[in-house]
């Protein structure tokens, strides 16, 4: 089974969406949503620094057109994913590109509420200084009883021995200096907030706002949500979870453990993708993985997605013991 997974803020990099551009039709559909959210998402994908991708407003948008552009380079159409495509999940903001991958969503309108989502986000986080950061190894049950008591919350439980801690500048930086018994090591993040954190209350409030007349659609391929990890089928579910996880953990732990309970066997992540693919590696042992980079990596996915489907079309089809 073939898993598809989009990534999360802080996946960007100066320039990653140069290469992309160079496909045929690739700017135009760029263009056309810069001038719909009012963001030129091509100078920010191409010529911006890091710090001006950092920007959560600027951020968020682009990796949600990041994803969506190399995932339908593979995948044209919401029959295609339907059709081919097991499960689909995205990691924090990745999950507007998810839902717009799975039917519920246009693109047009991933792009419009991403945009109001990082806009809100932003405003969140100008409130009081805030950041993340990233646990690398450490155990559970050592390592969440450390960050209640320096006022910190697990933010992001990602398996594979990663934890994202959030809070205020104050308490990140006293966490670097104090890292839990068993961590190897504290890697703050390149974010501008506080993100899945009680200090992302005011953006839920404008997001409600924001899709309380939205047209929405039943996925048309398995969703799994941050929330829980858990399959949702309908759209104003899904919809309304996308809408609460700005303020609630990610839990991409429990995602990873639902595609292990799916039989995935293969999982390719959409562009700027590296983060899911190495979280996968370690807590998904035997699944084949690949990260969309750059265009170079199109044909050895087109050949995995191939591979993934003729097997699964051989094993509906073998006769029963």
């Amino acid at each position: 089974m073939l898993v598809l997974v989009a990534p999360g803020q802080g996946a960007q990099t100066p320039g990653f969406l140069t290469p992309w551009l160079d496909l045929p039709g690739v700017e135009d559909r760029l263009r056309a949503w810069s001038d719909a959210i009012d963001l030129d998402l091509v100078h920010y994908g191409t010529k911006a620094d890091e710090e001006e991708i950092r920007d959560t407003a600027v951020a968020q948008p682009l990796l949600v057109a990041s994803a969506l552009l190399s995932a339908r380079q593979l995948f044209a159409t919401t029959d295609a994913v339907a059709a081919e495509v097991g499960a689909v999940a995205g990691h924090s903001v990745g999950e507007l590109a998810a839902a717009a991958l799975a039917g519920t969503l246009t693109d047009e309108t991933a792009m419009a509420l991403v945009r109001r989502r990082g806009q809100a986000m932003a405003e969140a986080a100008a409130v009081i200084e805030t950041g993340m950061a990233a646990l690398l190894g450490g155990d559970e049950a050592v390592v969440l009883p450390h960050l209640e008591q320096l006022g910190l919350t697990a933010a992001n439980v990602n398996g594979a021995g990663q934890i994202v801690a959030a809070g205020t500048a104050e308490q990140i930086a006293a966490l670097v200096e104090n890292k839990p018994e068993g961590t190897r090591r504290v890697v703050p993040l390149k974010v501008a907030g506080a993100f899945h954190t009680h200090h992302m209350a005011p953006a839920v409030s404008a997001l409600e706002s924001a899709t309380a007349q939205l047209a929405v659609a039943d996925p048309r391929t398995r969703y799994v949500s941050n929330k829980d990890g858990q399959a949702v089928s309908s759209g104003q579910e899904l919809v309304r979870r996308l809408v609460g996880q700005v303020a609630n953990p990610v839990r991409w732990d429990r995602c990873m453990e639902t595609f292990k309970e799916l039989g995935v066997t293969t999982l390719i992540e959409a562009a700027p993708g590296g983060t899911l693919t190495g979280l996968a590696k370690r807590a998904l042992p035997g699944v084949r993985t690949l990260a969309l980079k750059t265009p170079d990596d199109l044909d050895a996915a087109r050949t995995l997605i191939t591979e993934t489907t003729s097997a699964a079309a051989a094993a509906g089809s073998a006769p029963a013991e």
